[in-house]
């Protein structure tokens, strides 16, 4: 049995005040509309149709080439939405799937479980319901002594006792798909100038058929987004659901309520992470690390045993263990090797360390490249720019570089050379040499044993 989709996301949002287009909105790192493509795919669903109109090109630009688009030109309710989908599935799968992109935290399991109950209802579509005190503006449900579900009715057009009902519509639907597009055009058009398509309910009711509901488990995956209120209270939701997942999976989260970690991010087992950390983007830590507290990680690859502590790692690689700070800053293109040791308030940004190197604390190391075991003494400085451009510096294996030590690039230090504290390296300096002054300046050769 084939499944289509429908996502609606052409809405106006204007309740969030914001330039963005409500499910352009970031949610654990990715746009809110991103985690409801990820519940239909993980549904089955493939090519979901999205149907776009507000800012519809910022929408596009934002999805990618994975999914079909249809344009809502003139907002008309739900209903009217979904009909524009209807030129490109009618007579393709055998169930369409419709979902709303600011009801985020629906989850790809529950909407199995709606496919699965259509799939056993002799009515023409399943919906989903959530009991829940706060009605957050919902519709309720109406049903009948037998609890068959009889309609739907929207909260703005609701009486009072009608208010009091508990049981909402969670907006997410499945429909047998010759039944909806041949039914889309028997909605009445509703005081509000809409096609609602909550009236599908009372449309096949009178047509004697079950709608069969599905009642969700947990009523957080109904926060629909309507506000920046409504944004924190999903992003909360969220966080822990994907704090749980990674505790569950062996990782250590010492404090959950003071961990970020977002959709993109994925951890080895039996790390460790510390209060007041967050994960970000697309980042991968292996296993036994310790992070935290006080870390932030964005988009950076992290090896086994590493230790990461109160510190800034961006758009950074760091190999096995390697350990840094604490207040150690690596930026883009950093690149730590097997064992590398960085001290507090280091900062390397687009330069590789080799294995074995330790930078000491009050160091800034750009645009260069370092060999193994090379000892980066307290305070030096890689002088990368000339005020036009950045130059690139090169230190080879087994070399001493003196504490506050500034190494004017372009500059080439090789094998096993030194330089004594306080020096000023602007000329290469060959290797198995000792340098020091300002400006450096060779005062011996070093002997092999």
């Amino acid at each position: 049995m084939t499944i289509d989709s429908v996502l609606l996301a052409a809405g106006h949002g204007t309740r969030m005040r914001s330039k963005l287009h409500k499910v352009l909105h970031p949610l654990a790192g990715q746009p809110m509309i991103w985690h409801s493509l990820q519940a239909l795919k993980a549904a089955g669903s493939q090519d979901p149709v999205v149907v776009v109109g507000h800012q519809a090109e910022a929408v596009r630009q934002a999805i990618g080439s994975e999914v079909q688009f249809a344009l809502q030109e003139e907002q008309l309710g739900t209903g009217h939405a979904v009909q524009q989908a209807e030129g490109m599935l009618r007579g393709k799968g055998d169930l369409v799937l419709v979902t709303f992109a600011d009801m985020p935290l629906v989850t790809g399991e529950t909407l199995q479980k709606l496919i699965d109950r259509q799939k056993s209802n002799d009515g023409p579509f399943t919906m989903l319901t959530v009991i829940a005190q706060d009605p957050r503006g919902f519709g309720r449900v109406l049903r009948n002594a037998d609890g068959h579900v009889m309609a739907i009715v929207e909260h703005a057009h609701a009486t009072a006792e009608q208010l009091e009902i508990r049981e909402l519509n969670a907006s997410a639907y499945c429909f047998e798909a010759d039944w909806l597009w041949d039914n889309l055009a028997n909605i009445s058009l509703s005081p509000k100038g809409e096609y609602y398509l909550t009236d599908l309910v009372e449309i096949a009711v009178k047509q004697g058929s079950t709608v069969a509901a599905v009642v969700l488990d947990d009523a957080n995956e109904a926060i629909g987004i309507n506000t920046r209120v409504h944004l924190a209270e999903a992003e909360a939701a969220l966080r822990r659901r994907i704090n749980n997942e990674w505790m569950l999976a062996g990782v250590t989260l010492m404090d959950p309520s003071t961990t970020y970690i977002e959709a993109g991010v994925r951890i080895g087992g039996d790390t460790v992470i510390y209060p007041n950390s967050s994960l970000q983007g697309e980042t991968q830590i292996g296993a036994e690390c310790s992070i935290g507290p006080n870390t932030m990680v964005r988009s950076s690859q992290i090896g086994d045993r590493c230790k990461v502590f109160a510190s800034v790692v961006e758009n950074a690689k760091l190999e096995n263990d390697v350990d840094i700070g604490p207040y150690g800053h690596l930026r883009k293109g950093a690149h730590l090797a097997d064992g590398v040791h960085m001290g507090n308030f280091g900062e390397v940004k687009n330069a590789y360390l080799g294995p074995g190197t330790k930078a000491g604390h009050f160091s800034y190391i750009g645009d260069a490249t370092i060999g193994k075991n090379v000892n980066i003494g307290a305070g030096t400085i890689t002088c990368n720019f000339d005020g036009e451009k950045k130059n690139h510096t090169e230190i080879e294996d087994d070399v001493f570089i003196g504490s506050d030590t500034m190494l004017v690039a372009p500059l080439k230090i090789e094998k096993g050379a030194r330089s004594g504290a306080g020096s000023v390296i602007t000329k290469n300096v060959p290797a198995d040499t000792v340098v020091a002054g300002i400006p450096a300046r060779a005062i011996r050769k070093l002997t092999k044993e």
